[in-house]
C-alpha cells in the first residue's frame, strides 16, 4: 500500500467519524439531550459536548415546578454556561419555555393539526391571532386571503378601491374577540411569525370532493355551483367542492361595476371552466361564456354615421361614457366633444343628460360604439347656417318683387 493511499484512508476515517466528536455550544443555545443521573437538586445531562451537563437548583424547574424526569429521558436544555469552573456545561430547563412552543408548534405543523386561535387585532392584510393552545402570548397572523370568503365577503363589490378597503377594514374588525379555527402554513423563527389558514382547514374537509371534481373536470366543462363571496373584483363559486373565481369581466357581457348587482351570496350558478392553475389550487370559471353575446345583434342594428341618443353616465379626463341602450355603451373621446380645445369635459356635459351623438365607430374587441357629439352639433349648426341662408335669399327675392 503506497503512502498516498494510506493518507487518503486516514482522511477518510478521519471524516467518517467527525461526527462523533464532542460538539461545542454557546450560551443561548437550545438542544436536546439525555438524562444521565438523577441527583437531590442535580440531574446530569449528555448533549454530546466535551463533558457531561448539569441542570442544577431552580434551572430544573418549568413555569414554576419542577420537572420530573429520569435515566434515558430525552429532554430540552438551555446553555446558560458552555464551561464553568469545573469544565462542565451548565444547562436550564427552565428557560426552555419559548423553545418548548416552538418545538409544539413545529409538531402541530408536521401533523397538520388544527388549532383554536382568538382575534386580536385587525389591519389591511389580515387579522393578528393568540394561539391559545400553544400559549396565551403566542402570536400568529391570518392574512385576508385565508380567511373563509363568507367571514369578509360580500362585500358592495364597489369599484372604488377607497370604499372597498373601508367596508373590508370594517369586516376584519368585526372578527376581534372571536374565536377561530386554523392550521399551520409557515413558521419563521427568526422573525418570530406564524401563519395560519382558516381556508385550508375548510378545504381539507372537502378535500375529497374537491379531489374526485378536479378528476373529472377540464377545460371548457360546463357544471353547477353556488356563489359563495362577493368581492369587488368578481365573485367566488364553489362547484362540488372545487371554488373558483369568476371575474369581473366574466360576469356579464355587460359593463359590470357592482358584482353584488348580478348575484347574491348562496345564487346557484352555471359557470364555465376557463383556466386551471397550479394543480387545481387555481380556478376560473366564465358566466357570461354561457351567454349569447349581444354584440353580434348590436352589429347589425347600428351603423356608422347614424345618429342615436345617449345618457351621459361618467365622465373622465378622457371623455365620457355613454349608455345607449340595454347592454350597449358609448365613449365620447375628448377630442370628439366639440372643435375647439377641450381640457375638461364637464363644461360640455353633464352626468344624466340625454344627447344626440354620432356613430363614428364600432369595436366587438373592445365592446362600445365611438361617438361624436362635435359632428352632430356641426350638422345642426350647418343646417341651421343652411336655412338662415335660404331664409334671406327669399326675403331678398321678395324685396326684389316688390321694387318692380
Amino acid at each position: 500500500m503506497t503512502i498516498k493511499s494510506n493518507i487518503k484512508n486516514e482522511i477518510e476515517k478521519y471524516l467518517e467519524n467527525a461526527t462523533r466528536f464532542p460538539r461545542t455550544f454557546e450560551k443561548g443555545e437550545v438542544t436536546k439531550g439525555e438524562v444521565m443521573k438523577v441527583k437531590e437538586g442535580e440531574v446530569l445531562v449528555s448533549i454530546g459536548g466535551r463533558a457531561e451537563g448539569v441542570i442544577s437548583g431552580r434551572e430544573l424547574s418549568l413555569n414554576g415546578k419542577r420537572e420530573k424526569v429520569k435515566v434515558g429521558d430525552e429532554v430540552l436544555v438551555y446553555v446558560l454556561n458552555p464551561e464553568n469552573e469545573k469544565g462542565q456545561l451548565e444547562l436550564s430547563i427552565r428557560r426552555t419555555g419559548e423553545a418548548r412552543k416552538w418545538e409544539r408548534l413545529d409538531k402541530v405543523f408536521e401533523n397538520g393539526e388544527p388549532l383554536e386561535v382568538k382575534v386580536l387585532e385587525a389591519n389591511n392584510g389580515g387579522v393578528i391571532v393568540s394561539i391559545s393552545d400553544i400559549d396565551q402570548n403566542f402570536r400568529g397572523f391570518i392574512p385576508t386571503s385565508q380567511l373563509e370568503n363568507t367571514r369578509i365577503y360580500p362585500l358592495s363589490g364597489s369599484e372604488d378601491k377607497k370604499e372597498a378597503t373601508k367596508e373590508l377594514q370594517t369586516k376584519l374588525a368585526g372578527l376581534i374577540n372571536e374565536t377561530i379555527k386554523a392550521k399551520v402554513i409557515e413558521i419563521n423563527k427568526k422573525k418570530n411569525r406564524v401563519i395560519l389558514s382558516e381556508k385550508l382547514l375548510s378545504a381539507d374537509t372537502d378535500l375529497d370532493k374537491r379531489a374526485e371534481t378536479l378528476k373529472q373536470c377540464q377545460l371548457g366543462d360546463i357544471i353547477e355551483g353556488e356563489v359563495t363571496g362577493i368581492a369587488p373584483f368578481g365573485l367566488f363559486v364553489n362547484t362540488q367542492g372545487l371554488e373558483g373565481l369568476v371575474h369581473l369581466s366574466e360576469i356579464s357581457w355587460d359593463k359590470v361595476e357592482k358584482p353584488s348587482d348580478f348575484y347574491n351570496v348562496g345564487d346557484k350558478v352555471k359557470v364555465k371552466i376557463i383556466g386551471i392553475e397550479d394543480d387545481g389550487r387555481r380556478i376560473a370559471y366564465s358566466i357570461k361564456q354561457l351567454q349569447k353575446d349581444p354584440w353580434d345583434k348590436i352589429i347589425k342594428k347600428y351603423k356608422i354615421g347614424q345618429v342615436v341618443k345617449g345618457k351621459i353616465q361618467k365622465i373622465v379626463n378622457y371623455g365620457a361614457f355613454v349608455r345607449i341602450e340595454d347592454e350597449v355603451n358609448g365613449l365620447i373621446h375628448i377630442s370628439e366633444l366639440s372643435n375647439g380645445l377641450v381640457t375638461d369635459p364637464n363644461k360640455f356635459v353633464k352626468i344624466g343628460e340625454e344627447c344626440e351623438l354620432q356613430i363614428i365607430s364600432i369595436s366587438k374587441s373592445e365592446r362600445h360604439l365611438g361617438l361624436s357629439l362635435k359632428k352632430v352639433k356641426g350638422e345642426k349648426k350647418q343646417k341651421k347656417g343652411k336655412r338662415i341662408a335660404k331664409e334671406e335669399s327669399a326675403e331678398e327675392l321678395r324685396s326684389l318683387k316688390d321694387a318692380i
